[in-house]
Order: structure tokens, then C-alpha cells, then sequence
């Protein structure tokens, strides 16, 4: 059976083809035969983030040539595709629209059924296409844009939400504080390429939530905190002034580096020692970790030096299947059919 995944859910086109076997044992993967993506980081950076009717504008135009390039490298043939899957939600509204109406509008003229997929789901799920893929049962940090969340997966459709982010998720974290250094976008990975030759104790930024007791995240007060340093540092900022217009510009490289590892080391902090409290109280060995702060090199090594201590297995996708992608979407719509679950979220099965 082979299943056409679409990935449009922000900036980022997505389009892959699985293959599942439905005469395989329940616990064999489905095999990704093809993928394609097309970032639109460089479409948006000169207007520092995401504009959502240029993403929409774009999926537009990318989605037909994907799709061809996914069918040649293969070498399938558009009619042998047996199911459509795409992104429902969440994401931006037009965006996801472009999606659902490309995979509904190639459904019916295939005659064949479409499948909506949570896109939560769809990164919870890709590290079950990488080298080392976990088994159920397992925790799951998921810490995707402005999703931060900590569960417990005994299988799919199985979840159980132990915590989550109460306000600004890391990724937001990482993109807000960014943006205060006037980093281009998108700012996350442009800070954690900063603070590789930074000190990360140069300054004492505040851990929320690290000894609250529970699982929950929260990372607003670590966005005001950064704030506050930066004014400090480059003097008085006059009301409705941007930090940029106040000088920071005039901080030296060193002291840039040392608050983008500073403010890494907090955000990355709270990710390790939450995660492996919520895998200590389920009494599991197994930890899994999705979505694009999951491509965090610091955040990596930090949760493996963790969790080797505590005897725990710890499993990533692969770095180019942390972002949005097409894999995903596929391979979680395949993982569905196999264990013929609906989502608990309501996905609908259109014939």
C-alpha cells in the first residue's frame, strides 16, 4: 500500500510517499520510499518571520512539483498511490487549506480516501523513521515551534499528557530571545550556531518551573529576563525603542556569544531535568524526543549524558526529519492503518 504524505502546515512544503505492508506483523515500520521538501526560510527572512499569505501563496506553487519529483525518485506512478494523507492542523489556517485542498482535490480524482493528520502526531511519531527507533511504551518530549510537552505513548493513539508549556514554549523561547540580539531568522538555530563559542555561565538566567513539582513548562519570565540583561548592557532604552535602536549592535562578539549560551543553557536545563523526572515517575526506560528544538546540538548531548548515567534510551529522528516534512505525516497516517485506530483528535477518513 502506498501512501502520498503532505506536509503544508507553515513554512515549509513537505511531500513524501510510504509504503506499509498490511500483511506484515503490527510491529514492522513502514518503509519511506521518497521525500521532498522546500524551505521558505529565505522567502521570509527579509521580513523577519513567517508572512502567512506568502506561505500560503507558496505551498501553491511547490506542492504539484514536489510531488512529481517524490513520484519519479520512487519510481511510482501517481495512480498506484492508494491513500492521500495531509496535515489538518495545527498551523496557519490558509497554509493548511492549500494542503487539505491539494490531497482532497487528487483523492477524488484517484478515487481514492484522504487522511487528516494531527501534526503533532506526525513529529511524535518520526523518530520511528530513523536509524534507531524506539518501541512502545515510552515518554515523548515534544518540542516543536510553539508546542512544548511531555507524554507518555503506550502506542498509537495512546497518549497521555503529563505536561506542557503554560505560556511561551522553547521554541519560542529561542526565537523571541534571538530576535532581542537582532539575529536574523529564524532565530533559533541562528542562537544555538552563536552560542557554541559562548559561555554559558556568563550570566544567571532564571530556570521557571524547574522546581515547581510538576511537568509543566514556562518560558515568558525567561524572555523578560533577556530583556532586562540586554538593556542593562547597552544602557537605558527609550520608550517604544527597539534594543536594536539602543545599541546593541555596540556589545562586543563575545559578550553576544555568552548570552546566546547563556540563555541556551536555561531553556536546555529545564528540557533535560523535566524530561527525565517524567521518565523516572512512569517507572520507564525510554525517552523520546520530537519536533525542531529536537535538532539542538546542545539539547543532544545534554539528554545523552543524562540519561546514559540513568540508564535510559533516548531516541531522535533524524536531523533532517526534525522540521516539518512529509516523512511524517505519511509515516503517522501509515501507523494508523496498521493499527486501524482513528485519531483521538478526530481524524476523518474521507472515501
Amino acid at each position: 500500500m502506498l501512501i502520498l504524505g503532505i506536509e503544508s502546515s507553515c513554512d515549509e512544503t513537505g511531500v513524501a510517499l510510504v509504503q506499509l505492508d498490511l500483511n506484515a506483523p503490527r510491529r514492522s515500520i513502514p518503509k519511506l520510499l521518497g521525500a521532498a521538501l522546500h524551505s521558505q526560510i529565505e522567502m521570509h527572512r527579509a521580513y523577519g518571520g513567517v508572512v502567512p499569505e506568502l506561505a500560503s501563496r507558496d505551498h501553491i506553487r511547490r506542492l504539484i512539483p514536489l510531488t512529481k519529483q517524490v513520484l519519479a525518485s520512487a519510481d511510482a506512478a501517481l495512480d498506484a498511490i492508494d491513500l492521500i494523507a495531509f496535515t489538518r492542523g495545527p498551523g496557519l489556517a490558509g497554509a493548511l487549506l492549500v494542503g487539505s485542498a491539494a490531497a482532497c482535490a487528487l483523492g477524488s480524482a484517484l478515487g481514492k480516501p484522504v487522511l487528516g493528520v494531527h501534526h503533532l502526531e506526525g513529529h511524535l511519531l518520526s523518530p520511528f523513521l530513523s536509524a534507531d527507533p524506539p518501541e512502545f511504551p515510552f515518554i515523548a518530549l515534544l518540542v516543536s515551534g510553539g508546542h512544548t510537552q511531555l507524554m507518555r505513548v503506550d502506542g498509537v493513539g495512546e497518549y497521555a499528557l503529563l505536561g506542557e508549556t503554560i505560556d511561551d514554549a522553547a521554541g519560542e523561547a529561542f526565537d523571541k530571545t534571538a530576535k532581542l540580539l537582532d539575529l536574523p531568522y529564524p532565530g533559533g538555530p541562528q542562537l544555538a550556531k552563536l552560542a557554541e563559542s559562548g559561555d554559558s555561565q556568563a550570566f544567571k538566567f532564571p530556570r521557571p518551573l524547574l522546581h515547581s513539582g510538576d511537568l509543566d513548562f514556562s518560558f515568558a519570565g525567561l524572555k523578560t529576563a533577556v530583556l532586562t540583561q540586554v538593556k542593562r548592557l547597552v544602557g537605558d532604552v527609550p520608550e517604544g525603542a527597539t534594543v536594536r535602536g539602543a545599541g546593541i549592535e555596540s556589545l562586543s562578539h563575545e559578550t553576544q556569544r555568552n548570552l546566546a549560551a547563556s540563555i541556551q543553557a536555561a531553556i536546555t536545563e529545564v528540557l533535560v531535568k523535566k524530561s527525565l523526572k517524567a521518565v523516572q515517575q512512569s517507572d520507564l526506560n525510554r525517552l523520546v524526543v520530537a519536533g525542531g528544538v529536537g535538532a539542538n546540538k546542545s539539547l543532544r548531548e545534554q539528554l545523552n549524558a543524562a540519561c546514559k548515567a540513568k540508564g535510559i534510551r533516548v531516541h531522535y529522528p533524524e536531523l533532517h526529519l526534525c522540521t516539518d516534512n512529509g516523512a511524517m505525516i505519511a509515516l503517522a497516517a501509515a501507523m494508523r492503518l496498521q493499527t486501524k485506530k482513528r485519531s483521538p483528535l478526530g481524524t476523518t477518513l474521507l472515501m
